[in-house]
């Protein structure tokens, strides 16, 4: 389950970037997790408790935003949404693609206080 170790690297980040404002406690916490990422939303959740216990995002509220998979037909130029990063062009049927959005893992935003 490699959703533990992100969850360790998200309370990294909080770590470094509340010590960079001389604050201990963050209030929130707003990520940005790809469609296609492959990450486990449940997962992450599950294991959230135990990655953030004694840290500076004990206490937060985690909003999770999903951005949906995207992306362009390299052989007629369609723009498609795609639900796994297999999915072929919905116009053509080619499996040629690239990826426009949707393997975001971002950490958006933090409350400090």
């Amino acid at each position: 389950m490699h959703e533990l170790s992100i969850a360790m690297g998200i309370v990294k980040i909080a770590e470094d970037e509340t010590a960079k404002v001389k604050e201990n406690t963050v209030t929130k916490i707003e990520l940005e997790i790809g469609q296609l990422a492959g990450i486990e939303i449940d997962s992450l959740n599950f294991v959230w408790e135990s990655a953030v216990k004694d840290s500076v995002l004990e206490k937060a509220i985690k909003e999770i935003t999903i951005i949906p998979g995207k992306a362009k037909c390299a052989d007629c130029d369609t723009v498609f949404y795609l639900e796994n990063i297999y999915d072929s062009c919905p116009k053509c049927n080619s499996n040629f693609k690239g990826i426009l959005q949707g393997k975001e893992l971002r950490v958006k935003a933090l409350e400090v206080i």
